[in-house]
């Protein structure tokens, strides 16, 4: 079953679906293994791991921070193909993709990082920094590895630009709720709602919307709008404050 089949299936029984971030190796792997636990026994659908890089150019201060120290804690891309197959194997319900950016794909070599993340049981790859203008050999090779490379929705894009955009899009497509980086609180407004409809014209494949997503609210507006909701920094914060064990809990209520 496709990424995007099997997100149309869960929401069946779900009335919006969970997606959460985490940056490899922050604030250590064995933190990072003991969230995943709690992420996948409270029902997250799809974990995006991110793989630490020097220039994060999509993320706010919080993912910037918890990339450097990864960096500086030593993680490595080969302790990150790791990670990830360890917790695919460990939770086969949750559906994990790597995040990352287009120089370390480069780096790897894109054929050699996709099959790689294929054979690990990951389900597809988010490179923030990739227009598919310049990405036709990532979409190819990932097409015929059975990847989902996640596209991406903005509130800049035309009609004519999400149409494109859907035409090469797997699995889901990623919609940023508002202008700038990770992080900031998202408003709920009009402006939200209409170009959450405007997607949702678009679209072939199920809507994830991320990107200032924190709290059960947030959660509760997007029902109906969009099929998953996107969890990032507040989940970092929440670590940083009161440490990986507070993470099960507030999974747990954001759906409640």
């Amino acid at each position: 079953m496709d990424l995007a089949t099997e997100l149309t299936t869960r929401l069946e029984t779900k009335p919006i679906l969970l997606m959460t971030h985490l940056v490899v190796g922050y604030p250590s792997l064995d933190a990072n293994r003991d969230v995943i636990a709690q992420m996948a026994a409270n029902g997250v659908d799809c974990i995006e791991l991110q793989i630490p890089f020097s220039e994060p150019t999509a993320d706010g201060p919080v993912i910037l921070k918890a990339n450097q120290q990864s960096l500086n804690n030593g993680t490595s891309v080969e302790d990150c193909f790791r990670l990830g197959q360890e917790m695919a194997a460990a939770f086969p319900l949750v559906r994990f993709l790597f995040m990352t950016y287009y120089n370390i794909v480069f780096k790897y070599g894109e054929e050699a990082f996709l099959q790689r993340t294929k054979d690990i049981g990951f389900c597809g790859t988010i490179v923030a920094d990739l227009p598919p203008e310049e990405g036709e050999t990532y979409l190819a090779t990932s097409e015929q590895l059975g990847l989902a490379p996640i596209q991406f929705f903005t509130p800049t894009s035309t009609d004519e630009r999400m149409h494109e955009v859907a035409a090469l899009a797997k699995g889901f497509i990623y919609c940023v709720a508002r202008r700038g980086v990770t992080g900031k609180q998202t408003t709920f407004d009009d402006t939200l709602g209409s170009y959450l409809a405007r997607c949702k014209e678009a679209s072939t494949v199920p809507l994830a919307v991320g990107f200032g997503i924190s709290n059960r609210d947030d959660v509760a507006m997007l029902q109906g709008k969009a099929d998953m909701a996107v969890i990032g920094t507040a989940t970092i914060k929440l670590v940083d404050a009161e440490g990986p064990e507070a993470v099960g809990p507030f999974i747990a209520g954001l759906l409640r």
